[in-house]
């Protein structure tokens, strides 16, 4: 029988405690009123959680336009936590670590991972390079990629991990090819209640392929993007703008946004493939967008975070001639999410106004 969102699981533990409905409710009030900004947010989230409202409202990122306020079920939040629970074999008792920042769903949702399915969470303030105990084992954890970097040396007691919230580079998957924690990538949106598909990044289950949850099936619309079915998590198919080459019904690789497609001399390309090939290149931020040229309708550009635009040839070495830009422009400070994620269009308008 699935849960409903207003129940809290017996061996649910916040912090080492186990609390009861109207003793979190406490506890969340506490954090408000004395704790620093990261208690103040998990209090926040849980007065809303525990409130008599069947929805709570949630904000999309916004690195592809302005960010959305949206009315997310509380139900659908549970369907979500049990999906990972059953997929990952979470165990009610088994501990979490919560690093992340519960502005954002991501964050909300490993407080109601470990509500519903009766994990002991510790909660930590959400750092670039969160501190923990070294020494306990923690059953599961969720961290963005920059997390998951400054942190690789002290994972050796974390058992399985999600990242998410950006793209796992290339070199940070070699990288956790060191570690013993099983660690995943995820994909997903603020409107499925985090992700619905998951991606083995290293042990000897690495793959290019995304696997749905259970209950998730895929296909394309006419522009090639991933479509969502979901039952459990949105009433409606939801469309995305992601570009997808579907393995199965239930697998796909992620190729780009149709946002960001550049169509440049009639030859379509996707800038998260040609930033794929640069990375570890180029020392600073960068993407790949582009501009209006007469001649190609769009032309290729590399966007920067630095003072010049100075770059060595060699950089390019690996493109092909129709994947190199054909200028570079910089941008002392780029702008940012709160997640992490570049503002493209923003930070765009921003090269071009100082070019």
């Amino acid at each position: 029988m699935i849960p409903s969102f207003d129940k809290i699981h017996l061996k649910f533990k916040l912090n080492n405690t186990n609390y009861s409905h109207e003793e979190l409710k406490e506890v969340a009030y506490s954090l408000v009123k004395e704790g620093v900004y990261y208690e103040r947010t998990i209090g926040n989230f849980l007065l809303d959680w525990l409130d008599d409202k069947d929805y709570i409202v949630v904000n999309t990122s916004g690195s592809t336009g302005q960010p959305k306020v949206m009315h997310l079920s509380k139900q659908v939040m549970v369907n979500s936590a049990i999906a990972t629970g059953n997929y990952l074999q979470l165990e009610p008792g088994q501990t979490a670590l919560h690093c992340l920042p519960t502005n954002f769903i991501a964050g909300k949702m490993m407080l109601v991972r470990a509500m519903i399915l009766g994990l002991e969470i510790d909660m930590v303030e959400p750092t670039s390079q969160p501190i923990f105990d070294y020494d306990k084992t923690y059953h599961f954890a969720a961290m963005l990629p920059m997390q998951l970097k400054s942190t690789l040396n002290y994972l050796q007691n974390v058992k399985v991990m999600i990242v998410g919230g950006s793209l796992v580079s290339p070199q940070l998957i070699e990288m956790t090819k060191n570690i013993q924690t099983k660690v995943f990538a995820t994909y997903g949106m603020t409107e499925t209640a985090t992700h619905i598909a998951l991606k083995p990044i290293n042990q000897t289950k690495i793959s290019t392929y995304f696997k749905a949850l259970p209950g998730v099936s895929l296909s394309q619309d006419d522009r090639g993007c991933l479509v969502i079915d979901a039952p459990a998590i949105s009433e409606v198919k939801v469309v995305t703008n992601d570009i997808v080459k579907l393995h199965s019904e239930t697998e796909f690789q992620w190729l780009g946004r149709f946002d960001n497609v550049i169509n440049s001399g009639g030859i379509k390309m996707f800038p998260e493939q040609i930033e794929e090939k640069l990375r570890g290149k180029i020392n600073q931020q960068f993407f790949i967008a582009s501009e209006p040229d007469e001649k190609l309708g769009e032309q290729l550009v590399l966007i920067i975070e630095s003072d010049n635009n100075t770059l060595s040839p060699d950089v390019f070495g690996g493109l092909e001639k129709f994947e190199t830009p054909k200028a570079i422009y910089a941008v002392q400070k780029f702008k940012m999410t709160p997640t992490g994620k570049i503002k493209r269009n923003e930070t765009l308008k921003l090269a071009l106004a100082n070019k």
